[in-house]
Formats: structure tokens, sequence, C-alpha cells
């Protein structure tokens, strides 16, 4: 069964879990081990394969890492169910323009190729190099894009909201462990509630890299991005900040997974109706197990933050 909203991930597990954006955020700011291995960041490429399966309506055989989930099939009613068994952990490996390149979460339609692929980043300090990372980024983006170029591609981009020593002593509850003194180029976020310099610049340079609408469009910009701080302080641990980025900016985590589909719509649906019967996206039945929207303590199936996509009359 998957982990209960506040219980720790094994860093461990090698194959994709369903879990809550709250488990994974929650696993992120608080990994104590060693970045290198993405072990910090794995959880949040579930949520992201398991988010494109239930919400997003994609078959969990055309996803890589594979989601947890079986779909079995009457008389036209597709009915989701949770099957860990059939879960994987591997990337998939994606021929790039430059060089081949292994992405955290892709969707793969037969006879396309790869249609959707996300790459989650996570960065818990040195934020004074994150301007470096930028070259990264649109190398990746670019990249893929030359041999896909209408693959949509998101990017998604977490940072710990790290405070200073006493800033996180007067946060502190009776259940958080002692504050840690960080270097000033770990701090995230100033005692005033605002970020610092280098993530506000972070924040205005990947505002240039995303809005990609058509596929003649500049290959070096992403399809989606979004930004988040992650609380790490208190009962609060796990939160995204909410004030970061502001209410008007493209980069919000809310605002993500939307732009993702609508792309997706644009182009393999309206623009190309005669792949229907590849590309179109599943709607589930309501009688499927996974779909309730609140966590079940006999099932013990996370809680959702997103609607599942789920079969109307209009269906």
């Amino acid at each position: 069964m998957p982990a209960s909203p506040e219980s720790p991930l094994s860093p461990a597990s090698r194959v994709c879990q369903w879990v809550s954006l709250r488990q994974a955020l929650h696993h992120f700011a608080t990994y104590i081990g060693p970045t290198q291995s993405q072990q910090h960041i794995k959880p949040l490429h579930w949520y992201v394969a398991c988010r494109l399966v239930i919400e997003g309506g994609f078959h969990p055989d055309n996803i890589t890492p594979r989601p947890p989930f079986a779909v079995v099939t009457r008389r036209g009613d597709s009915t989701l169910q949770f099957a860990p068994n059939l879960a994987t952990g591997r990337e998939r490996t994606i021929l790039g323009g430059l060089k081949t390149k292994d992405v955290d979460v892709v969707v793969t339609k037969e006879g396309i190729g790869p249609v959707m692929a996300v790459s989650c980043k996570g960065m818990t300090g040195a934020f004074r190099n994150l301007t470096n990372r930028m070259e990264e980024t649109i190398g990746e983006c670019t990249n893929l894009h030359i041999t896909y170029p209408a693959m949509v591609f998101g990017y998604l981009f977490v940072i710990r909201a790290n405070r200073a020593a006493e800033v996180v002593a007067e946060l502190a509850t009776e259940e958080s462990l002692p504050a840690r003194t960080l270097a000033a180029n770990d701090i995230a976020v100033q005692r005033g509630g605002e970020p610092v310099e280098a993530i506000l610049r972070f924040h205005a340079a990947l505002r240039e890299l995303t809005g990609r609408r058509g596929i003649r469009n500049d290959g070096s910009r992403y399809e989606a991005v979004a930004l988040a701080l992650i609380e790490t302080t208190g009962a609060e641990t796990g939160d995204v900040l909410a004030g970061f980025p502001p209410h008007d900016s493209p980069l919000r985590l809310d605002q993500f997974f939307q732009a993702l589909y609508l792309r997706y719509e644009e182009r393999y649906l309206y623009g190309a109706p005669e792949l229907k019967a590849i590309t179109q996206r599943l709607a589930w039945s309501p009688m499927s197990p996974v779909s309730s929207r609140t966590e079940s303590e006999t099932t013990g199936f996370p809680a959702l933050d997103y609607a599942p996509r789920l079969v109307t009359r209009e269906d």
C-alpha cells in the first residue's frame, strides 16, 4: 500500500510509488543523503508520473517510470486500479539532436515516439550557482526539441526555502529538528519572507524559457515551467511557499500540468485528428478504486490534490 501523506518515503525504493505532492515535497525538504543519487527528488518523479495517469488520462503502459496502476477495459469503460507489482523505476533515454538524454518522466505513443516529457530538478543550497543551471536548462530543452519538435516538454524546479538559523528558531515547533546553521549562500528566504536576489534572478530567467506554443517556435523554450520554494521548518515542512512565485507569474506550480495538457491537445488531437485513436487521453470510470479525492483509511491511498479525469456524459 502507498504510504500515508505524513509518513516518510524510503530513499532505497527503486520503483515508482503512488505518492501525494505533500509526501514528495516533504521528502525533498528533509532528505539528508547525497543528492548525486537523485534520491531526494525521485518521489517528485513518481508524483508526476502518477498524476499524468489519474488526472492526465495517459495509459500507465505509456509512461516511464511506469506508475503502479492497471487499466481494465470492459464494454468501453476503462477502470483504473492500483497495481504496485507493475511499477518500474527506470528512466527513458531519448534521442536528442546533439546527444541522448535520460529524462525523468516520459509519455510515449506507439508509432509516434515521445509526446510529453517532464524534467524534475531540485536544489538544496549553494543558490548563487543557480544562474549556472541556465546553460544546462536551455541545452536540455534545445537538444530534445531538435529531434522531437512536437514533444510537449515541462520543467519542474523545486528549491528548499532555507532560512537563517535565528529565523528557523522563531518558526520552529516542539516537533521540529534543531535549527541548522547555514552558510549565507544556502539561505533562500530573507527575514522579511522575500526570496534572495539569486532566486529572483533565476525566476526572471525561467520566465523567458516557458510558454512555447507551436512546433515552429523557439526550440530552447519549454511548453511549461514551474518553480516552487519548499518549506523546511516546523509544521509547514513540505508545503509550497505561498507567496512565490507571484500570483501573476506563469511559473506557478498550480498552472503547470494544465499547460502541458493544453499543448498536448493542440498538437496531437486538434492538430492531427486522424491520430485520435492513438493520442486521445483516457477518461476513467467513476467506479475506479483510485478515483477518490480523499485518503481512505481502509485503502491507504494518498489524498489527491487534483481532480481525476473521470467519464462524464459528454465523454
